[in-house]
């Protein structure tokens, strides 16, 4: 029942049905206050945050996986390459277990030895014998720690540096030759070697870094071609007079003195030396470089926008000599100790091996970072440790170290390929960050 308003002529609702609706309304507001609001999907566990987060496409999870693969087609090697194992497979389909038995025995014996070799021997007598597998991979590590942290540091700052190659030849020239031409006391003549080696070093890098900022020349053009001269200078060098060992016919130097040589850690009975402290050290100052220092920044900036940051007042030119400057003296640093360690105390056409390209691999395996590169570093010296004694007792071919190194590296620069294979998916960091807020 309605009544009209004589003005407006508007029907006018009946208090009792007003004061009802009134009386609804306040109760749906007092529900939604009280109420808690339910969570639109269930909420998960911890372990299951911890789970879906550790199978996340992160970098450490990319590279773990990386690793796993390099080691799975490694495994397919081993047992393509041995002629026994391969014979089993022409009657798999009779006896399959005379393949996969002897496919499983070689592949383990061999993954076995190259874990022995480079970390530790559970059937080992001695000291020495239990701490040498580790001594090896330590004496590996140093020398790839520092040409590892060259083209690291020089890939931060914008350059790809091709040349720690001919730098570290540079510096185990120059620290060779003042460890047997100059007649120092102990401590003074080590410092002296050492200093000459990272000189060699530096010079060799500050001279693709002054044609790249003066002349915009191609580093990577300048360090391959350097690395060749420093390879002949090398040859060169070492049949001079007063170079040359006077007791020996082939091409070899005086050897080093021992006033000049790094202490060893672990006795005269194991190779690793105070290189790897010095790796370490190492390691720490150029963390504290990028990420600490004035000069740090500009060459994160330089390596990011070298024309932002030139209109912000960095000097790029500047910039390009100093960082190709220090990833010489790194690399140069890398290669004394080839002839101030262990390895070798004497120069040889061949005394740097190869650490001046697995630097390269090295950093592209720490994903450039410094301690990145360290842990890298040691993973490719264990395998370098490791691999010898699997060709002393498994057979395998040392090469196939090699092919492992190059396949870790192949899967690591494709990340793509590993997500797809191991079918990764993104971190949910907002909603763990949620869930942890809320006390989940």
């Amino acid at each position: 029942m309605t009544h009209s308003n004589p003005a407006s002529g508007s029907p006018d609702k009946e208090p009792a049905t007003e004061a009802a609706q009134a009386e609804a309304a306040g109760a749906n507001r007092a529900t939604t206050m009280t109420a808690p609001k339910r969570p639109d999907e269930p909420r998960p566990s911890l372990g299951r945050l911890f789970l879906e987060n550790l199978w996340a496409a992160n970098t450490v999870t990319v590279t773990v996986l990386a690793l796993l693969l390099a080691m799975l087609f490694g495994a397919v090697l081993i047992i393509v390459s041995d002629p026994e194992v391969l014979a089993t497979y022409g009657y798999i389909t009779a006896r399959p277990a005379d393949a996969l038995n002897a496919s499983w025995t070689v592949v383990s014996e061999a993954y076995a030895n190259l874990f022995k070799g480079a970390v530790f021997d559970p059937d080992a007598s001695g000291f020495s014998a239990a701490m040498g597998p580790i001594s090896e991979t330590l004496t590996y590590t140093a020398p790839l720690v520092f040409t590892g942290l060259s083209v690291a540091l020089a890939f931060r700052g914008g350059l790809f540096n091709i040349g720690a190659q001919g730098q570290a030849t540079m510096g185990v020239i120059l620290a060779a030759v003042a460890g047997f031409a100059l007649p120092l006391p102990p401590v003074v003549h080590l410092i002296v070697a050492l200093i000459a080696g990272a000189i060699g070093g530096a010079v060799w890098g500050f001279i693709p870094g002054i044609l790249k900022a003066r002349t915009g020349a191609h580093e990577v053009i300048n360090t391959i071609m350097l690395n060749y001269v420093a390879v002949y200078f090398l040859s060169w060098v070492i049949i001079q007079n007063g170079v040359q060992n006077p007791e020996r016919a082939d091409a070899i130097s005086k050897p080093v003195d021992s006033s000049a040589q790094l202490p060893r850690l672990l006795g005269d009975d194991l190779r690793v030396h105070a290189g790897i402290l010095l790796a370490v050290l190492a390691t720490w100052f150029v963390a504290w470089l990028l990420n600490r220092s004035t000069l740090g920044f500009e060459l994160r900036a330089v390596g990011a926008n070298p024309d932002a940051a030139r209109t912000a007042g960095i000097s790029v030119t500047k910039t390009y000599v100093l960082v190709m400057a220090i990833a010489g003296l790194l690399a140069g640093l890398g290669g004394s100790q080839m002839v101030l360690g262990s390895t070798a105390n004497a120069l040889t056409p061949l005394v740097v091996a190869q650490i001046g390209f697995d630097g390269i691999l090295v950093a592209l395996l720490g994903r450039v970072k410094p301690w990145g590169v360290l842990l890298a570093a040691l993973l490719f010296g264990a395998l370098q440790a490791g691999g010898n004694r699997m060709q002393s007792y498994s057979g395998i071919s040392l090469e196939l170290v090699t092919v492992l190194q190059a396949l870790i590296v192949i899967f690591i620069a494709a990340p793509a390929l590993v997500k797809a294979i191991f079918q990764l998916r993104a971190a949910r960091a907002a909603r763990l960050q949620t869930s942890l807020a809320k006390g989940w």
